[in-house]
């Protein structure tokens, strides 16, 4: 068993905000908060993990999405903007004491939220 805080790398729009079909809002009270969205980060933040935002919103737009993620209550510990609409990939190490993967996808259908997910 892993003593060590997991990291939870996150997207935001269609998986905590609702993703708009005409484009991603960021005008606070345009995008709500998904099914469990704010109970599940609240959970992960209690148990100590470190919660990565990703967005594909331009770095342009930081003020706005941070004001955004202010007003709901959405903690995180970073925000990483301008990550482009294509294919994620995590590439990660195995630990040289083990031979278990470290590194794990969650894919959702987009607009779905988070409540659902078990680490």
């Amino acid at each position: 068993m892993n003593s060590k805080p997991k990291t939870i790398i996150c997207d935001i729009d269609g998986v905590l905000l609702r993703h708009r079909n005409k484009g991603v809002s960021i005008q606070l009270k345009k995008a709500k908060p998904l099914n469990g969205t704010l109970e599940k980060i609240n959970e992960w933040d209690a148990k100590g993990y470190n919660i990565i935002l990703i967005t594909g919103r331009r770095e342009s737009q930081r003020h706005e999405t941070e004001e955004q993620l202010s007003y709901y209550g959405i903690f995180y510990d970073q925000l990483v903007m301008g990550v482009g609409g294509g294919d994620r990939i995590v590439i990660n190490d195995r630990k040289p004491n083990s031979d278990r993967d470290t590194a794990y996808a969650v894919n959702l259908d987009r607009n779905n939220g988070i409540g659902d997910v078990e680490l």
